[in-house]
């Protein structure tokens, strides 16, 4: 059984920084493209960060120059490191990859359970 597992979330004050960590785990095969999303009350889920297996990110203009997604592929974790934080990023932070399972011969999305960041000033 595949899962993710986010962790890294909390409490910081407006200005900080904050490194949030998801690893896939179970029988894997391997993982593809993996990605950050979240979800603020009474928002819809949005993209935060995605990065392919190669390394190339993306990110949108809400925390482009503010937040860094990184991986390591040996150990199938994604980081997010968030910096100059903002009331506005507080939200619960969901990882998503794009994993093959050991006895797959295709890809499928699975989801974490997210991990809660507050802001505060």
């Amino acid at each position: 059984q595949v899962q993710l597992v986010e962790s890294g979330g909390g409490l910081v004050q407006a200005g900080g920084s904050l490194t949030l960590s998801c690893v896939a785990s179970g029988s894997i095969f391997r993982v593809n493209s993996m990605a950050w999303y979240r979800q603020a009350p009474g928002k819809q889920r949005e993209l935060v960060a995605s990065i392919t297996r190669g390394g190339n990110t993306n990110y949108p203009d809400s925390v482009k120059g503010r937040f860094t997604t990184s991986r390591d592929n040996a150990k199938n974790t994604v980081y997010l490191r968030m910096n100059s934080l903002k009331s506005e990023d507080t939200a619960i932070y969901y990882c998503n990859a794009d994993i093959r399972g050991s006895g797959s011969s295709s890809y499928t999305y699975y989801w974490g359970q997210g991990t809660q960041v507050t802001v505060f000033s």
